[in-house]
């Protein structure tokens, strides 16, 4: 079986990257969606920071390295499980994958075989995240630039997926990639 990230900073377009291998019939498996499901499940979360509530939680942490670095310690363990509870209950399949924006970050990126990033420009990546999440543009910067930058990123993946034009583009570039890795 082989194991695949696919990885990429905030709103360059993973979750697309996810559909698109999803319709073709691949299993993954969203660590964002684990994350959210352990935030409810663990009770060091609220215990800690007095509330399991995403976007209190962001607030908090994008302000002080120190509880995001405790928020990382109680959930990252658990994400961890859940991938390796993914690989096990998919281990007759040739490939599975697994989106997992912070990757790196996390120390998760020893886990796979193949590493896929999904790039954007800047700029396209702040118009998505101040539409998507209607943030304002200041904190859309600072959520941006939390995040370790791609040229550190992109050396260590297998394939990049330049996310800067059409949904129709990036089926094509991500069918090559896949074309490529497996």
């Amino acid at each position: 079986m082989i194991k695949t990230a696919v990885t990429g900073n905030i709103a360059s377009g993973k979750s697309a990257v996810q559909k698109i291998i999803e319709s073709m019939g691949y299993p993954v498996l969203d660590a964002d969606k684990c994350a959210h499901r352990a935030l409810f499940q663990n009770t060091d979360v609220i215990n800690f920071f007095g509330t399991n509530k995403r976007s209190e939680l962001a607030k908090i942490v994008f302000n002080d390295k120190s509880k995001l670095k405790k928020l990382e310690s109680i959930l990252h363990p658990l994400i961890r499980d859940d991938i390796l509870y993914f690989f096990k209950s998919n281990q007759h399949k040739n490939a599975v994958f697994v989106a997992v924006p912070q990757l790196f970050e996390a120390g998760f990126d020893d886990m796979f075989d193949k590493i896929i990033f999904v790039s954007a420009p800047y700029d396209l990546r702040l118009k998505r995240l101040i539409k998507r999440n209607n943030f304002d543009e200041n904190y859309a910067r600072v959520r941006l630039d939390s995040q370790l930058d791609e040229k550190f990123k992109i050396p260590k993946c297998d394939c990049v997926i330049e996310n800067n034009s059409t949904l129709e583009a990036l089926e094509c570039r991500t069918k090559e990639c896949l074309k490529l890795l497996l």
